[in-house]
């Protein structure tokens, strides 16, 4: 079966249940027919266009003005919809007994087997989305024989709104598997993944620890957990929004900021130190499932990482109290 037709009958099925954007794949592609326009130009046009690489002319009112803000119009609306209901998914996994009982009073899902599934099909969600959006981007460079569309995709990574760049896509797949791993202990019955869906998994890859998902074989994402400051694997993670992943001392250490005022008070000029993008510190997102499951999978490294940061964040917090009084008391 054609992606494009799995796609849609994978949105079609998923409207029934609830109300969900999505990428109009079969719109775009007629978009793209519109610009085949070779032998219809020209001769000197089509001249140009050729000896540049390009089936439509540069300025091309239809790429320009139509295909492009229609694809990012909706992978906001995508990203912000998979965004929104991931965070209310994971608060409520990590919410106190008393208001996961008024969420099942609610008549809101709240058990395990519910809550994996949901899981499942958030992740499903914004698989399927990343995929769609990578292949019509694909067909725009082959029908103009240009690489504009991998622009794109560099420019909305900047705008931070690619689906695989979220910080609640590295949750769900933790939280995923924190689950499975509470109902192995249980000894509960593991429910089946949906038929897209392969599943999501925690590796070591010559020693370097990995969050993994696959999608039908067609996709496979791998979220690489080792801090690349200190090199170790990522101790009370935190996701900045360019979506690289850091120990939460190390990040403090990049943004020249002390532990106790926090990632909030970094300054916007502060670069994140893999890609050296500005304004990424205040609206980091602490890794809870993450960090949740590391505890559960390197419990040795873990509880020597923890007393290693607990003492070096009480020197931290000390030189922090100790500067305050000195400056109060003008000494």
């Amino acid at each position: 079966m054609k992606f494009c037709k799995k796609y849609e009958e994978y949105m079609q099925e998923q409207k029934e249940k609830k109300n969900l954007p999505g990428v109009g794949f079969k719109k775009l592609k007629k978009i793209l027919k519109k610009c085949r326009r070779r032998d219809h130009l020209p001769s000197r046009i089509a001249s140009i266009n050729q000896q540049h690489g390009n089936n439509c002319p540069r300025e091309c009112a239809v790429c320009d003005g139509t295909f492009f803000p229609e694809l990012q119009k909706e992978m906001e609306d995508v990203v912000g919809w998979f965004n929104e209901n991931a965070q209310k998914l994971l608060e409520l996994h990590l919410a106190s007994s008393f208001k996961k009982c008024l969420t099942w009073f609610k008549g809101k899902t709240s058990h395990h087997l519910g809550l994996i599934q949901e899981g499942q099909d958030l992740v499903n969600y914004a698989l399927i989305n990343a995929v769609a959006i990578r292949k019509i981007l694909k067909k725009y460079d082959k029908i103009h024989e240009s690489s504009q569309g991998q622009a794109f995709k560099t420019q909305v990574q900047k705008r931070r709104i690619e689906i695989l760049q979220s910080p609640w896509l590295c949750e769900l797949m933790a939280f995923h598997i924190n689950l499975k791993e509470s109902q192995k202990e249980s000894g509960a019955v593991l429910a089946s993944p949906p038929s897209l869906f392969g599943g999501c998994s925690f590796i070591f890859d010559d020693g370097k620890p990995f969050l993994s998902c696959e999608l039908s074989d067609s996709v496979k994402v791998d979220i690489d957990l080792t801090c690349s400051i200190c090199l170790d694997t990522v101790f009370d993670p935190i996701s900045l929004t360019c979506g690289h992943i850091y120990c939460y001392m190390c990040a403090c250490s990049a943004a020249s900021v002390n532990v106790v005022d926090g990632l909030k008070a970094a300054d916007p000029s502060e670069k994140c130190p893999l890609c050296r993008e500005v304004c990424v510190y205040k609206g980091a997102v602490h890794l809870d499932e993450l960090s949740i499951l590391l505890k559960r999978s390197c419990r040795e490294y873990w509880e020597e990482r923890r007393k290693t940061e607990r003492a070096e964040r009480l020197q931290q917090a000390k030189e922090y109290w100790d500067y305050q009084c000195r400056s109060f008391t003008g000494i």
